[in-house]
């Protein structure tokens, strides 16, 4: 282990991924990708309990994503600052004892607050975690298969967060926090007692301009989730306006002068890359959005139990996955653009046909058949687009790239989605519907709260057309998409 001078050990890399290490880079992987799903399904049981507002039950998502990806830059910064397994360390624990409150909070604001320490402290281990592989296994057979387990891990968490946060919240939504303390425990132990300490050196961190992207972020978000419940036109939601245009223009002024930025301005000089961001972003809304309302609409409306909402997202999370599989294998030989543009009509065509049903379909075929298609074309998409943004680019900038590309899908999440909700807000109040818990509702109040579901299902269907939309402008061919997928491997191999 280092001594603490910042040298990375002198023990050889780890030729073969059996062990213990493998388990405490990865689980972080699992559990945070775990914990952005698990809450979607136990959002209804917290409301109840917790008397949480319409807009205090959106915050509780919201404020894990925003901190999250807003903060993912600077979390990787800081493991070239400090030594990754430090900075590993650092944000487990925290992600640890910010999962400990949440599961004991009895108000909405310390649940909401531990939520965004949540998000902190897993933007710290995410990108520390990858670099640790780098530093724990030796290149080729051995690194590419710890790179899969971790891309598996992430994978699984997405499905196992919707099946485990139903089951759980069968006994208590507090269980979906709980759960990460011992798992948290487990991995600081390993990761202390089996991961060595990289080289690290003194860079300046860009914290200002990590915090005013993320503050510009959040006050968009307040403008949203608080417009439907006061007014448009109320002071705090105009004040939250004014404050989001300031903190971006600020964000921008800072990222221009900055010494290390954390978002450098030059990786927007390519057009084809711009519009590769802007199609991230908006579909980075569209599959958190979709995911969310739908959650809550088969357990507000159509009345699921959690565990059977939960078990009922798996079909989706499967056709997401076999439309992972599809991109990889036509990426090299149809232009991105067209691949995008075919997959994206699959998710307008599965919210359009959603937002015809009402609390009285079956699930199997009416509820199935928009899931899986949805599933299949989000699945090609997330994968097209990440190489996109990596088109054109040097083995050195993929690693920064990356980065940003996953901080701009992050923040869309939440921007997008506090829109969406907004006008499902909007829609039900129009209807002569309520907000707050279902069971108060009479039948006309819980009517209106279907159709201002199935309608925000409609705009969801418009954002993923801005994506098509968005997705022509990409001019890259499918020659650079395959260079691009060939580097990003070799580099993520070490082989670069």
């Amino acid at each position: 282990m280092s001594s603490g001078g910042g040298e990375r050990t002198s023990a050889p890399l780890s030729s073969t991924v059996l062990g213990v290490a493998i388990i405490a880079i990865t689980g972080m992987q699992l559990m945070s990708t775990l914990d952005g799903t698990i809450v979607i399904v136990a959002l209804p049981r917290m409301q109840a309990e917790l008397d949480l507002s319409d807009a205090g039950k959106s915050w509780v998502i919201t404020a894990y994503v925003l901190a999250f990806g807003g903060l993912l830059l600077l979390g990787g910064r800081i493991g070239d600052a400090i030594g990754h397994k430090r900075a590993f360390l650092s944000g487990v624990g925290t992600f640890t004892i910010a999962s400990l409150v949440c599961g004991l909070a009895t108000d909405d604001v310390t649940l909401i607050g531990a939520r965004a320490v949540q998000g902190v402290g897993a933007a710290v281990s995410a990108p520390t975690g990858l670099a640790l592989i780098a530093t724990t296994y030796a290149a080729g057979h051995a690194r590419n298969r710890a790179l899969a387990v971790s891309a598996a891990m992430q994978a699984t968490g997405s499905v196992l967060g919707l099946a485990l946060g139903g089951a759980v919240t069968v006994v208590s939504w507090r269980l979906a926090f709980l759960i990460n303390v011992p798992v948290g425990i487990l991995i600081i132990v390993i990761a202390v007692t089996r991961l060595a300490e990289t080289r690290h050196e003194r860079l300046p961190l860009d914290v200002t301009g990590a915090l005013l992207a993320t503050l510009g972020c959040t006050s968009a978000v307040v403008v949203f989730t608080q417009g439907p419940a006061r007014a448009w036109m109320d002071p705090v939601v105009i004040g939250a306006g004014v404050a989001s245009a300031l903190f971006f223009v600020a964000f921008l002024l800072v990222e221009r002068t900055a010494e290390h930025p954390i978002v450098p301005l030059s990786v927007f000089g390519n057009r084809n890359r711009v519009a590769t961001f802007i199609c991230l972003f908006l579909a980075g809304g569209v599959m958190l959005s979709a995911t969310v309302m739908i959650g809550l609409y088969v357990q507000d409306v159509m009345g699921y139990s959690a565990l059977r909402a939960g078990v009922c997202f798996i079909p989706f999370a499967l056709a997401l996955g076999a439309g992972t599989v599809v991109a990889a294998r036509v990426a090299p030989f149809i232009a991105p653009r067209w691949v995008i543009l075919g997959a994206g009509l699959l998710v307008p065509a599965a919210m359009v046909y959603g937002s015809t049903l009402n609390r009285g379909v079956p699930y199997f075929p009416d509820l199935v058949l928009p899931l899986v298609v949805g599933g299949l074309g989000t699945g090609v998409i997330s994968v097209i687009l990440p190489l996109c943004a990596v088109a054109d680019v040097g083995p050195r900038e993929i690693g920064p790239v990356s980065s940003i590309t996953l901080m701009v899908q992050n923040l869309g999440g939440p921007i997008v989605l506090v829109v969406i909700q907004a006008v499902q807000t909007s829609r039900t109040l129009y209807l002569g519907g309520t907000t707050g818990s279902v069971t108060d509702m009479t039948p006309a109040q819980l009517d209106a709260l279907d159709a201002g579901y199935t309608y925000s299902l409609l705009w969801i269907a418009a954002v993923s057309v801005l994506v098509g939309a968005a997705a022509l402008l990409i001019g890259f061919s499918a020659r650079q998409i395959a260079a691009a997928q060939h580097t990003r491997e070799a580099v993520e191999a070490g082989e670069l």
